[in-house]
């Protein structure tokens, strides 16, 4: 055989084993990136069912928490309203109103703050600002607290206790007709600028107002989740 057979034979036999190589080194990375796909699927399967099962848990928990609310505020509200004169149940009625709207600015300020300036007083180790960025990372769950449980059963209660109080009005002053459906409106309206005003204030106050929240959940301990 002439050396220009050997020469070429060996270049071809090169030529073979790089590509050899190659395809090999293509089908080790191919399988690399199928494996790294398969693990982030399964990583990304993983969050989707236990964001699932965390909604789901919530949910039961939002629904149990207003159910059994709502049944003792509405009776003690019931029982203990009758019981008064006209002057202290108006009095408890305009604090109903008024804890509806505090948990309503509560629940817009955690929507609206900003987390970066938590993690910045976080680093100072300033107390509440750990809580702050938990309660916005979980800004939903606490907006649906405050201003939907929250709310709602102060909207109920408001009403069964405007009853009430236009029954007073009625048995004492001897009015003829029925001015429940005045009493109802006042509420109504009071309760609709209360909470107009509250998301301005919270708008403008949200850093402020989480950090008191947070502080105060703090000396409660209510913090630990």
């Amino acid at each position: 055989m002439s050396k220009k057979d050997k020469s070429s034979k060996e270049n071809l036999t090169n030529t073979e084993d790089s590509t050899n190589s190659t395809n090999k080194a293509n089908n080790n990375s191919k399988n690399k990136v199928a494996e790294n796909n398969s693990v982030t699927n399964s990583k990304i399967n993983k969050e989707k069912n236990s964001n699932t099962n965390s909604n789901i848990r919530w949910l039961v928990t939002v629904f149990i928490t207003t159910f059994i609310l709502s049944i003792v505020f509405s009776f003690i509200s019931t029982n203990s309203i009758t019981n008064l004169t006209l002057f202290p149940a108006v009095l408890i009625l305009f604090l109903v109103i008024f804890i509806g709207i505090f948990f309503d600015i509560i629940g817009v300020a955690v929507t609206v703050a900003d987390e970066n300036e938590f993690h910045a007083k976080a680093s100072k180790r300033i107390a509440g600002s750990k809580t702050s960025v938990k309660l916005i990372r979980n800004s939903a769950k606490v907006a649906n607290f405050c201003a939907d449980v929250i709310g709602d059963i102060c909207g109920v209660l408001s009403g069964s206790i405007s009853a009430s109080i236009a029954l007073k009005i009625t048995a004492s002053f001897g009015i003829s007709f029925n001015i429940q459906f005045l009493i109802s409106a006042l509420v109504a309206s009071l309760t609709v600028s209360g909470k107009a005003i509250g998301k301005t204030i919270a708008q403008k106050n949200s850093t402020k107002i989480v950090h008191a929240v947070a502080v105060v959940l703090n000396k409660l301990h209510l913090n630990q989740k």
